[in-house]
């Protein structure tokens, strides 16, 4: 028996048992002399056999680099080996409870959400698949276990600072977060996946401005052709005109505190808002006497895109020209209304739970507009709320020219606003009286009087970023 359970060959445990439990009798009969003849068992039965346990999962980095995905630096000093340890216990044991859930991946940074991160987004099943210390590399490693097992919802990706620390390229770094994208696409090619840039920090933490906007620049390209991923600027977000980390948000330079946290908040709640994770409550928003409504709330009617003229082939040119980023501008052979339809075919505007979206362009800039089919030829005012993602570059068009309307304080031009509120709702009114507009930004002056033509649609514009816009309506004045 004992030769049975230490050969390399085992028997099945189940086969095992039932040698074990016949060994008696074969030895009575051994013993008689004679052949055994259907002896009835004095024992007792054996108790049922118990199912085995399943198997412990294996929570260690893997000894070498060996068959490994990627390239670059993984991390295997002593307190790293137990911090990824003791994360992936507690992966293992909230595992049932995490499916479906919006996946945070990344570092220390993602691990440091803490508590906020149920709190921050109430409503949201959100998981925390962050660790301290984590390099690209190592999200590849662990990117099946810990992500796709949990059949996620949507992904939030903040990675690639630690590569740096480590002395990794941009190139090397980008090209594993590039691996990480195409698995998550094979994996669900309509998640959708937020890829978050790298935040700021300091050379003095081995993280030179100038690497991670190299960095956050090749990450921008990765995402050109995939439209389930946005990219978000969390980099300008956070730095300051060095293109650090600053003291008041990131008090050792690397690392945000509670103010930062909610800065990061305020940047994704919009983005989740699109995708449907949040503000689902229907908006009740009626205009005030004497006003009518530019955008029902639910649908595109009453907006289309137009002929694109001469003067857009010369702006889209100029860009070009001034900006290797910028995608030339799309032609319209004439003019086209989306009238009961939810979103444009190329899904740059759509309309969701009241709010008018100017989407994220794939290809990071992409100027586009969309009109009102409708001309103002009279005096009137003409009342909206907008709120913007970090470094969003929007604008309102009065009957031709354009109002910019961005993330101010970021995006500029209007800087020095003290009323702006960054990630939240503002309301921008535009007063046009004797072919001049007056234009204000939660009561700030912007325009005391932009010069513009007689007659002519009100427009909104896309170009980087993602702008919402909601509550549109003018009133025409005798």
């Amino acid at each position: 028996m004992f030769w049975l359970v230490s050969t390399p060959n085992r028997l099945p445990f189940r086969r095992l048992v039932l040698v074990a439990a016949a060994i008696p009798f074969l030895l009575a009969a051994l013993i008689s002399g004679g052949c055994v003849a259907s002896p009835k068992p004095t024992a007792p039965a054996p108790a049922p056999i118990a199912a085995p346990a399943p198997p412990v999962a294996n929570f260690e980095i893997p000894a070498t680099d060996d068959g490994l995905p990627g390239a670059g630096p993984i991390r295997r000093a002593d307190w790293f080996q137990k911090v990824w340890h003791e994360r992936h216990t507690a992966f293992a044991a909230s595992a049932l409870q995490d499916q479906g859930s919006v996946v945070f991946l990344g570092d220390s940074i993602t691990q440091g959400w803490g508590d906020r991160l149920t709190t921050s987004f109430p409503g949201m099943h959100v998981s925390n698949r962050g660790i301290s210390g984590d390099t690209t590399r190592g999200v590849l490693i662990r990117l099946t276990d810990d992500v796709l097992a949990l059949k996620p919802h949507a992904i939030v990706l903040l990675i690639g600072t630690n590569d740096l620390e480590e002395r990794a390229t941009p190139e090397l770094i980008a090209s594993n977060v590039k691996l990480i994208l195409a698995a998550l696409r094979q994996h669900n090619p309509s998640m959708p996946v937020i890829l978050c840039a790298v935040f700021p920090s300091s050379v003095t933490k081995k993280r030179p401005a100038n690497e991670i906007k190299q960095l956050n620049k090749l990450y921008r390209s990765l995402v050109a052709d995939q439209p389930q991923v946005t990219y978000l600027d969390t980099w300008t977000l956070f730095a300051n005109a060095d293109g650090d980390a600053t003291l008041p948000e990131f008090p050792d330079l690397l690392h945000p505190n509670a103010a930062g946290y909610a800065k990061w908040t305020s940047a994704l709640h919009p983005i989740f808002a699109t995708l449907g994770f949040v503000d689902h409550a229907p908006d009740t928003f009626q205009p005030e006497p004497g006003f009518v409504s530019l955008f029902n709330g639910h649908d595109l009617s009453g907006w289309g895109y137009l002929p694109t003229t001469a003067e857009d082939i010369a702006s889209a040119e100029g860009w070009k020209k001034s900006d290797p980023e910028a995608a030339t501008w799309p032609v319209v052979t004439k003019a086209v209304n989306f009238n009961g339809k939810t979103a444009t075919p190329d899904g740059r505007f759509l309309a969701k739970n009241g709010r008018l979206v100017v989407t994220t362009p794939t290809e990071y800039r992409k100027i586009q507009k969309i009109w009102t089919q409708r001309e103002f030829p009279k005096n009137f005012i003409l009342k909206l709320e907008f709120r913007a993602t970090p470094n969003t570059d929007s604008g309102i068009y009065v009957r031709g020219p354009q109002l910019q309307c961005r993330d101010y304080l970021l995006a500029g031009p209007y800087k020095e606003l003290q009323h702006y509120k960054a990630g939240e709702w503002n309301e921008i009114i535009i007063t046009v009286k004797d072919n001049a507009a007056h234009c204000t930004c939660n009561g700030e002056v912007l325009e005391a009087a932009m010069p513009i033509p007689a007659t002519g649609p009100i427009g909104l514009e896309g170009d980087r970023g993602q702008m919402e816009y909601r509550h549109l309506r003018v009133q025409e004045l005798p």
